[in-house]
């Protein structure tokens, strides 16, 4: 009888959690030793555990209530709507010797970029070998270290984390329709583009089919710039292909030009799902002691386009889990801009993001900007980033110089109409890393990978990423303050109009003619209250006043956390580079890069070229004296805790490769 009461009550339990668990399966494909039981400092051995996790959602919960067309979804008997989602995880095998916190990467497109920018670990979906875990300073430490999928127009292919969602449809049962855009510059001329968005040569993501080749909805228009009127090509020029997922051109696609196709599709999924899979993977994590990861604290990183995913979910207070409890602790959201993206409104392509020659007026940039409340000089409106987030975490903004010319960054931390700085909250911090681009890429520097003008900058950015875990771990743990908000200001004019600037004139370097620009965007009367767009294109209004920084002689960034390279310079490091003339549209930016401009290697060097920049000669009495006062300034950034000590023997290796580079 007592054996039988026990099965009874263990029976009540596990249908309770099933009804009212968020997670409610976990599904482990597999669980292997990470390089075959390597004890990673005190941290010991660490696991693999991959596999695949079940969610339910319910409509009527409070805290689901901005999840567009969830009350659309097909429900199961309870009236809850299942979705699933790809799950990754590294944990040290014994709990306890793991730190407490989970390091969780907000996947891009379905990838993991922790090892490789905070290990220095060659890039892989699914690390196996040494070269691909890197030197283990995250894992030495005790991190665990998480994805899930999140997003649904990922590719399905292998090791690539997606989000299953159900799909939204009318009454009855009905389909709903929809208009739906693709937008795209081919580097080379060809004759068939997918409707996806297609990112470095590449698939970026899944599109919608054309649900009626034939309807007269239907559009292609071609524009030289962003700014053009667009000329609509003939019906009889163009068509779909058999696929449904693609479009050609007689006489093909030309480089350079900017194609853009407006078109009907139907059955839209539940994009915002994306935002509940995070929330309720990392409350799991949080709450649920049995987790497949147990976390104490979580702190969140987001790189580019998931950067602007955290800065989304804060914005739509995802922060707090069905039952009112805070998800993240503490969120670090680096090359943001000012943006947030298309994650949560019917027909969301979550891939697209905004780039100078694609993905042009998306719901990237959308007001409001700062993290406190401010005013939309246009319309009048009041609001603020984190005005309805319940359970604010601990904030670092971080940016490099790419994103004030290609991302609006300056937005985070002026007012809407451009006349004043605005200072960021309490629990906030904002750090500008003058002159790196967009995304690191391996030293030395070269022209043909990148598609510019000038060869690309190759700054590093590990440095300041292995600090910033540190410091937003100590301040979430034991409230230890992290070093101040540094950044470009108008008062101090160091961020400046673009015509203010006072970049050196250099022979064979042009400055682009213009950065990008937030702008007010029509996408509908219904958009904005229930994420419905009518308008595709979207009517586009008045600019947000955005903003440069200033910079100094040799045309580096005067602002923000300056590298060594930039305080004993041996180049010029911008966060722009035109396109090269072979794609096309020379006088436009690259999407990402930023540039590399060596100084000349003599006085004689320098005189010839008629370069205004003192040349490495002049600067410097040789090997010694430019890496002493190069370790001077890592020293320096250390004491600030901007790098953290252990790194400063590597550091001093990349000065010397520099300096052996630029004499060569």
């Amino acid at each position: 009888m007592i054996r039988r009461g026990l099965l009874l009550f263990l029976w009540c339990v596990a249908c309770f959690s099933g009804c009212f668990a968020r997670v409610v399966r976990v599904e482990v494909t597999r669980r292997e030793d990470v390089l075959g039981g390597k004890a990673f400092g005190a941290a010991g051995a660490y696991e693999k555990v991959v596999g695949k996790v079940y969610f339910t959602a319910d409509p009527r919960n409070a805290h689901n209530k901005q999840i567009v067309d969830l009350d659309k979804a097909d429900r199961n008997s309870r009236g809850l709507v299942e979705y699933s989602a790809d799950f990754y995880v590294l944990r040290p095998k014994e709990e306890a010797k793991g730190n407490g916190a989970m390091l969780f990467e907000v996947s891009n497109r379905g990838g993991k970029g922790i090892l490789s920018v905070l290990q220095r670990a060659k890039g892989s979906r699914d690390p196996r070998s040494e070269a691909e875990f890197g030197d283990g300073f995250l894992m030495s430490r005790g991190y665990t270290l998480a994805w899930v999928g999140w997003q649904w127009d990922v590719p399905r292919t292998a090791d690539v984390l997606k989000l299953d969602a159900p799909i939204a449809y009318g009454a009855n049962h009905s389909h709903l329709s929809g208009l739906v855009r693709g937008d795209f510059t081919p580097d080379e001329s060809a004759s068939t583009w997918s409707l996806a968005h297609i990112m470095g040569g590449n698939n970026g993501g899944n599109s919608y089919d054309v649900s009626d080749p034939n309807d007269a909805r239907n559009v292609l228009t071609v524009r030289e710039h962003p700014a053009d009127q667009r000329v609509t090509i003939a019906r009889s020029k163009w068509r779909f292909g058999a696929d449904r997922h693609s479009v050609e051109l007689d006489g093909g696609f030309e480089k350079g030009r900017i194609y853009e196709v407006v078109y009907v599709a139907q059955d839209p999924v539940v994009a915002g799902l994306g935002l509940a899979v995070v929330r309720d993977f990392l409350s799991y994590a949080k709450y649920d002691r049995s987790a497949v990861a147990p976390a104490q604290r979580v702190l969140a990183m987001g790189i580019s386009q998931s950067g602007r995913f955290l800065r989304h979910f804060l914005y739509q207070d995802f922060n707090t889990d069905e039952d009112g409890r805070a998800v993240m602790d503490g969120v670090l959201a680096h090359v943001a801009g000012a943006g947030r993206g298309s994650f949560n409104h019917r027909f969301a392509q979550p891939s697209r993001d905004a780039q100078p020659m694609s993905s042009i007026f998306y719901p990237t940039d959308l007001f409001p900007f700062t993290d406190t409340v401010e005013r939309d000089p246009e319309t009048g409106s009041e609001a603020g980033l984190l005005e309805h987030t319940q359970h604010a975490p601990k904030i670092f903004f971080s940016n490099t110089s790419y994103e004030y010319w290609g991302r609006a960054a300056s937005l985070i931390h002026t007012t809407a109409d451009g006349r004043r700085d605005v200072a960021p909250a309490e629990n906030v911090r904002i750090y500008f890393f003058a002159g790196l681009m967009h995304y690191s890429r391996a030293f030395p520097p070269s022209q043909e990978d990148g598609g510019g003008q000038q060869m690309m900058n190759t700054n590093p950015i590990t440095w300041y990423w292995r600090a910033m875990v540190t410091n937003m771990d100590a301040w979430v743990r034991t409230n230890t303050q992290p070093p101040a908000s540094m950044y470009p200001k108008l008062a101090d004019h160091t961020l400046v109009t673009q015509e203010e600037l006072r970049f050196p004139k250099l022979k064979g370097v042009q400055v682009p003619g213009e950065h990008q620009a937030a702008y007010h965007l029509d996408f509908g009367p219904e958009f904005a209250s229930k994420g419905i767009v009518s308008f595709e294109p979207p009517k586009v209004g008045a600019a947000f006043p955005t903003f440069v920084p200033q910079v100094d002689a040799d045309g580096s960034d005067v602002a923000g956390v300056r590298l060594p390279e930039l305080e004993v310079p041996l180049a010029t490091y911008t966060g722009w580079n035109l396109r090269n003339a072979k794609t096309g549209a020379a006088d436009q930016r690259v999407s990402f890069l930023g540039s590399w401009i060596p100084l000349a290697k003599t006085a004689e060097e320098r005189r010839g070229s008629g370069d205004p920049r003192s040349s490495v000669e002049e600067r410097y009495r040789g090997k010694e004296d430019y890496l002493s006062r190069y370790k001077a300034v890592a020293e320096k950034l250390i004491e600030q805790r901007y790098f953290v000590a252990e790194d400063l023997p590597l550091i001093m290796e990349r000065g010397v490769a520099e300096w052996e580079r630029a004499v060569e």
